[in-house]
């Protein structure tokens, strides 16, 4: 296990299943969230390295909860996707390399919003 901490904030539950098993599967720790307050929540208490942040959330706009997430933690790259399709696989190696990176600049890529 690669000791990298993955807030994944989803509300379908088979997606998260989905995300779940396929970043698992590449050595991360995923805590999962299913609103956007609880991510929020998760993330004053927890500690995180990355976080996945589902692009259509029922109880709040993605992008206020990013803000605040970003103003909890600016440090952390906070990624928005759309629902789990072909292309997840592609974006969480993106993520992933993104994150195992040693050389990264801060403040340069901590704001990934695709």
């Amino acid at each position: 296990m690669s000791g990298i901490k993955i807030l994944c904030v989803e509300d379908r539950p088979e997606y998260m299943a989905k995300l779940t098993f396929m970043l698992t599967k590449i050595g991360y720790e995923v805590m999962p969230a299913s609103s956007g307050q609880q991510a929020i929540e998760m993330l004053t208490s927890q500690a995180v390295d990355g976080v996945l942040l589902e692009h259509n959330l029922p109880d709040v706009d993605s992008s206020t909860v990013r803000t605040q997430l970003k103003a909890l933690r600016p440090d952390i790259p906070v990624l928005l996707f759309s629902g789990v399709t072909r292309q997840t696989p592609f974006m969480l190696r993106f993520f992933d390399a993104y994150l195992r990176n040693p050389d990264r600049m801060e403040g340069s890529w901590g704001d990934m919003d695709l």
